[in-house]
């Protein structure tokens, strides 16, 4: 309670604006201080609104209403309330929990990830801000709706989303990447690269095949007494043939991180395509 704030509300003219109560505790969400100034008044009444609902939903009101308008909720209070929300309502998406808090989502996600934030146990599927709901593996979403923009290029954010299960704000960095990655790429490769299938996966029966390639290159003399040899075999040690989950990588960094590191991903691969085509341009030559 903050009584300078009942004071002012007091010495205000008129009726205040109607105060909201769980009709069935009797608890008041929101007003309080105008209650507490209406006393002050010695007022014998005082409007209300009435609301049905089940205790968790009046205090997602209480929540929503406070952070609207009246004195501001601090930065410990709203974190406080997204914390007993992730209880009531786990399956709610972090930027639903945020829009009621007054909290980013990437703050909920914060707390979320706390011990013992769901209980009992994290939701397979989260429910966003238009009720819609959606799993919580969006990084395999994610590599879907990349899949099918390489498949169908010209497609429309709303059907990228509704092949892919994704919402349209993911659907549009799915494609800007893509428009990234093109452009990132010699400019003989953009064509292949934007407008073609998806690139098939590493299968069980290729990566043997890299990893043999791998130790023949290492067993080569040529390679392993020579300077140069001996930096491209630290290199593909280091990179590895084993096929890895890159969207589910992606989806696990931190978002700070995020920026930094897809630059580094495009230098890194940049370096790898200009390797792979004097090396293509070598053959032909040879040849």
């Amino acid at each position: 309670m903050n009584p300078r704030h009942v004071a002012l509300l007091a010495q205000l003219p008129g009726p205040p604006p109607p105060i909201v109560v769980h009709r069935a505790t009797m608890t008041v969400i929101d007003g309080v201080h105008r209650l507490m100034a209406a006393r002050r008044r010695q007022a014998a009444t005082i409007n209300a609104v009435f609301f049905d609902g089940e205790p968790r939903e009046a205090f997602v009101l209480a929540v929503e209403l406070n952070s609207a308008r009246g004195l501001p909720l601090s930065l410990a209070d709203r974190k406080a309330a997204a914390a007993r929300m992730l209880v009531d309502f786990p399956e709610w998406s972090n930027r639903r929990l945020g829009a009621v808090a007054g909290l980013s989502d990437k703050t909920v996600a914060a707390l979320r990830r706390r011990p013992g934030a769901e209980i009992p146990h994290p939701p397979m599927r989260r429910i966003g801000r238009a009720g819609a709901p959606f799993p919580v593996d969006a990084g395999e979403r994610r590599r879907r709706a990349r899949e099918f923009l390489q498949a169908n290029p010209t497609a429309s954010t709303r059907e990228i989303a509704s092949a892919a299960g994704v919402s349209p704000t993911t659907a549009k960095d799915v494609r800007r990447c893509l428009r990234t990655e093109s452009a990132a790429l010699p400019h003989d490769r953009r064509h292949d690269r934007v407008t073609s299938g998806p690139a098939a996966p590493a299968s069980a029966g290729s990566s043997p095949d890299l990893t043999t390639s791998v130790r023949r290159l290492r067993a080569d003399p040529s390679l392993r007494f020579t300077e140069s040899g001996r930096k491209l075999l630290r290199l593909l040690e280091f990179s590895g043939p084993d096929a890895v989950d890159w969207p589910s990588m992606a989806e696990s960094l931190p978002t700070h991180c995020a920026p930094a590191v897809a630059e580094l991903a495009r230098h890194y691969a940049a370096n790898w395509l200009s390797l792979a085509d004097s090396l293509s341009r070598r053959v032909r030559t040879d040849l």
